[in-house]
């Protein structure tokens, strides 16, 4: 297979190298598991990969370690290592022990929109990093998101690169993702790039202020047309201890026209720092900064660091500091609870509309390029 060389570490047994200490996941055709470095005591998690299972799929593999090879971002979980024995392939990454996204959520006695504000900031710092290089994830989501330590202050962690794509590469239109967080271009297997990131970081950014996901029916064909349609409400009350601005900006039809993807990545950015990333009083000019994606990260709105960690980068009073812990944990446990066993059940009929699409620009079968079970895909 070829995975490149010089880099690739080459081992007889990998219990040379590591300490296997206990099982942390399994997926389709994979499991991680906790391993100690010997001699620099370091641990690791440890994916492991027969190469018996891999039959078919090693582009799908070659890709994800590629891309891993090209990040080095303190919001990303990093490969540290890579090696290659007769049986198996080991993928050595970053150690993130802080647990998920919504678990820490629950966990806390307090939660504001600023709160909110600073995570989905951390995750657009991260994203914003991925797409200057060229790289989409396409799979963004709060099971994703994972914190680095338990501790106070941790960094919110972007991890799962099964599904991500080097845009270089060439077009992308293969169906892939999860459900409820895909781009109406993807349900549509339009031609599609970076933007999708930016629809799935909007869904997120409304689901950290209210605990429950802008798109969901029971049948699935109305989600997909909820999606398709950008279908979505502001319920009272979940609502009414949001800023007046959050609201107000994820309304914004621009120029008439439905909310796309490219317009909830606008939305997040606003919700980050209060302004748009375009402007001119100059249409003409405003619509070629839109074009060329011409946009900054401008001080003091979006300085890094301060003494106490991460600045807050709203200023003034666009988002408060009301506690809306009891709300939005009151609905994350309803609605992630039901979406566990949803799940499987969603993919499958997200499957079945998307292979009567065909297969995808990029050359994969919808079914393989979807099935990445290990991902929690499909």
């Amino acid at each position: 297979m070829p995975f490149g060389k010089g880099w690739k570490k080459k081992v007889e047994d990998i219990t040379a190298v590591y300490d296997i200490k206990e099982k942390l996941g399994a997926g389709a055709f994979s499991e991680v598991v906790l391993a100690q470095e010997h001699g620099s005591q370091r641990l690791v998690a440890l994916k492991c990969i027969p190469k018996k299972a891999l039959r078919g799929k090693e582009a799908a593999v070659e890709n994800e370690i590629a891309v891993l090879k090209k990040i080095q971002h303190e919001n990303i979980v990093a490969l540290e290592d890579f090696y290659e024995s007769p049986t198996h392939l080991y993928l050595a990454m970053q150690l993130v022990t802080g647990g998920e996204l919504f678990d820490r959520i629950i966990e806390r006695g307090y939660y504001t929109e600023k709160d909110a504000s600073l995570l989905v900031r951390q995750v657009l710092e991260a994203v914003n990093y991925l797409h200057s290089l060229g790289i989409v994830h396409r799979d963004l989501k709060p099971e994703n998101l994972l914190y680095a330590t338990p501790f106070e202050g941790a960094k919110i962690m972007i991890t799962d690169f099964g599904l991500s794509k080097i845009e270089a590469d060439g077009i992308m239109s293969t169906a892939c993702g999860t459900p409820g967080y895909v781009a109406p271009e993807i349900l549509e297997q339009k031609p599609y790039g970076k933007s999708v990131d930016s629809w799935a970081l909007g869904v997120i950014s409304y689901i950290l202020l209210c605990g429950y996901p802008p798109f969901y029916d029971e049948n699935d064909s109305e989600l997909f047309n909820q999606i398709l349609k950008a279908e979505y409400e502001f319920d009272s009350p979940y609502w009414d201890d949001i800023s007046e601005s959050a609201p107000e900006i994820l309304e914004q039809k621009p120029y008439g026209k439905s909310v796309d993807s490219w317009a909830l990545g606008v939305i997040s950015y606003i919700l980050l720092c209060g302004y748009p990333p375009f402007y001119d009083e100059n249409d003409s000019e405003l619509f070629n900064q839109i074009l060329k994606a011409e946009y900054e990260f401008d001080s003091p709105y979006w300085d890094d660091i301060s003494e106490s960690g991460f600045r807050l980068p709203i200023s003034g009073d666009t988002a408060l500091e009301k506690d809306i812990h009891g709300s939005v944990c009151e609905q994350i446990q309803k609605n992630f609870a039901r979406s566990q066993w949803k799940r499987a059940f969603n993919a499958t009929s997200f499957l079945r509309h998307i292979t009567k699409l065909g297969p995808g620009a990029e050359g994969e079968e919808i079914g393989e390029a979807t099935s990445g079970g290990e991902h929690g895909k499909w």
